[in-house]
């Protein structure tokens, strides 16, 4: 079908403004599509992930359902035109509910060379490719070992390859502007921007009220942005060789009834934590020091001094969660931020809150390792440190998001443990679910969980004399918390350090059977932590093999399990959202098939703990490359699994 297509507000007509040079109106050809994936690449200082989070915002403002893989190095500022400084953003969008950014992009804009180089092996053949030819220089092609041009030596003949000179559209559109070409080239990012959204009909309004905030301090940055932006849009509506452009409806059967907003995994986690301090009436403190990819948040809750937020920096991982103690101490709902190598430093600390029994949460950005390993790339192999990385019985409670909107969630249940049972609780997510986004539903206030706590006020012992007196280890007989009393409080003095405590009075104490008591009471705490049972999807009920995962992990499993169910295959699934202690019934679970497979971004973390606990056969399907897995990918070896059953 075809459809008159109207540019952005604010435009004039002429040669690129909607009309041919005869003057007539340009009509083109619209498809429609119920999904696509867009990859934007180029170099760290060619803005792609601001490209692709301002494409993600206009396409969630006009109701797709999506999923992003944000893509960079770890360089502040990674060697330009190299195969290492390669920057990338996917956004896989759809008119129905998606799990994931997608396998393969259907577009690839390519900024240079070496973003063509980097990601041209995942490119399936007939995709559309749109290069910068200005960047395809003998000297740029020579850097990522292009002996010939790709444009020319018939390597992309299996691609629909758009070849536009960005840089030169770019520096002619704003040569209105007193700006040098080098300096209007820094545009070029806009440009790209505009002509995608001329291709997928996204709304402009929002990008250029961005543009307008963003470089409030610089209106002439600000219109020249906007200018190659209109530009980018105005260059696909009139140009002979994009002769088609797409549209994909609105997901409007995909999303429960709702006020909905596009978030990523840190932002919903920032919130969740916010929420979570203001459902338990607590000001909310938090202990940390920058570190990739956990950064954000701290960057996020900085914000928020309205809601009673305190954000500490500490010089150090050690320092920050020693602050965050020592609030948790005093009354605060505590946090601390990090990544795998800051868990490693706060591990004496986590120890300590384990000794004291104070609600502390522990927030895991996971990353590449091990040491310094993949700032900026994903994984998901820090759960045996979570479970095991503390000298002594040191038991923790573990929760995991599973997807990015899925943080905000995650947060509450790990406060809810925490301030219940008295005890440090981790919350495991990862450089997948932090950077990447989707729609998340705004909850009403209503719908949040209660989490209010009483603290001590007054003496909770009678000694044999009668006189009463408060004993800070004393505890509740249903969760095994003991008092939370607010340091001050007359009357409820007590001692604490990380010396083993006697049971109730919490004096210093080196009695041996007194030792075995109070470490079997706090395993008992944690092992009764009151967790959902787990739900499997099974519907047919008769399939032999359950795949079974935890974390980030869900939305590459989910579709392939889709993808299997589709092609009439059965299969079970289901999906651990506490790691410790685990629900009730996984071990009957796990019994009720004939195979278990274990996909994680690991070695086979949690299908060590599985194995260990239920002396079940389970499989380990892992990847350890920094990236999530492919659904496809995913979906041939459950089927395999499932034929060799």
């Amino acid at each position: 079908m075809t459809s008159q297509v109207s540019s952005p507000a604010g435009q004039q007509s002429g040669p690129e403004g909607g009309q041919d040079s005869s003057g007539d109106a340009v009509s083109k050809e619209v498809r429609r599509l119920d999904r696509v994936i867009i990859r934007f690449a180029g170099d760290s200082g060619d803005g792609m992930q601001l490209t692709g989070d301002r494409f993600t915002s206009e396409t969630a403002s006009f109701g797709n359902d999506l999923s992003t893989l944000p893509n960079f190095p770890a360089e502040i500022r990674a060697p330009a035109g190299t195969l290492p400084g390669v920057s990338s953003f996917q956004l896989h969008f759809a008119d129905h509910d998606i799990l994931t950014p997608g396998d393969a992009p259907d577009v690839l804009v390519a900024m240079n060379p070496a973003a063509l180089k980097a990601n041209i092996a995942d490119v399936p053949r007939g995709a559309e490719i749109i290069v910068n030819t200005d960047e395809f220089t003998k000297r740029a092609m020579a850097k990522v070992g292009y002996e010939n041009s790709p444009l020319e030596d018939g390597s992309l003949d299996g691609y629909s390859v758009h070849q536009v000179p960005l840089t030169t559209l770019t520096v002619e559109a704003l040569k209105e502007f007193d700006l040098g070409r080098k300096e209007a080239g820094r545009s070029k990012n806009m440009f790209a921007l505009g002509l995608l959204s001329w291709m997928y009909h996204r709304p402009t309004e929002q990008t250029e009220a961005f543009l307008l905030s963003k470089f409030a301090k610089k209106p002439a940055v600000a219109k020249a942005n906007i200018a190659a932006f209109r530009a980018g849009w105005n260059f696909g509506e009139t140009t002979e060789d994009f002769a088609v452009s797409y549209e994909v409806a609105p997901a409007s059967t995909a999303f429960p009834p709702g006020t909905y907003r596009n978030i990523s995994g840190n932002l919903a986690l920032s919130y969740g934590l916010v929420a979570a301090s203001q459902q338990a009436d607590l000001p909310l403190f938090l202990g940390s020091y920058p570190i990739t990819p956990a950064s954000d948040v701290l960057h996020e809750l900085s914000k928020h001094k309205n809601f009673g937020v305190r954000s500490f920096q500490a010089e150090d991982e050690i320092a920050g969660i020693g602050a965050a103690l020592g609030a948790a101490f005093g009354g605060s709902l505590a946090v601390t931020t990090t990544s795998g190598p800051g868990v490693a430093l706060k591990s004496e600390t986590i120890g300590l809150a384990v000794s004291l029994e104070l609600p502390l949460l522990i927030i895991d950005i996971q990353r590449g390792g091990p040491s310094t390993g993949l700032p900026t790339k994903t994984e998901q192999a820090d759960l045996l440190q979570a479970m095991y990385g503390r000298n002594g019985e040191a038991p923790v409670p573990i929760v995991a998001p599973a997807t990015p909107a899925d943080c905000f969630t995650a947060a509450l249940d790990a406060a809810q443990i925490a301030l219940t049972y008295r005890t440090p609780v981790f919350l495991l997510s990862d450089g997948y679910l932090a950077n990447g986004s989707e729609p998340w539903r705004i909850p009403d206030v209503g719908e949040l969980p209660d989490l209010r706590v009483r603290f001590a006020s007054g003496p909770n012992h009678e000694l044999a004399d009668g006189t009463e007196v408060f004993w800070p280890y004393k505890r509740d007989p249903q969760t095994l918390a003991r008092p939370w009393a607010v340091p001050g409080t007359p009357g409820l003095e007590h001692r604490i350090g990380g010396i083993e405590k006697q049971d109730g009075t919490g004096n210093i104490s080196y009695d041996p059977a007194n030792h075995d008591f109070m470490v079997r009471t706090r395993q008992g705490k944690v092992d009764g932590v009151q967790v959902p049972d787990l739900e499997v999807s099974d519907p047919g009920g008769e399939a032999r093999l359950l795949v079974l995962g935890w974390g980030s992990t869900y939305g590459p499993i989910t579709a392939a399990v889709r993808r299997i169910r589709n092609a009439g295959g059965e299969i079970a699934q289901a999906h651990l959202r506490n790691l410790n202690p685990f629900p009730r019934n996984l071990g009957e679970v796990l019994r009720r098939y004939e195979k278990v497979v274990v996909p994680e971004m690991n070695l086979g973390q949690l299908a060590t703990l599985v194995r260990a606990k239920y002396l079940v056969d389970a499989q380990s399907y892992t990847q350890v490359n920094g990236m999530p897995f492919k659904a496809e990918q995913l979906a041939t070896a459950l089927k395999e699994a499932i034929a060799h059953g």
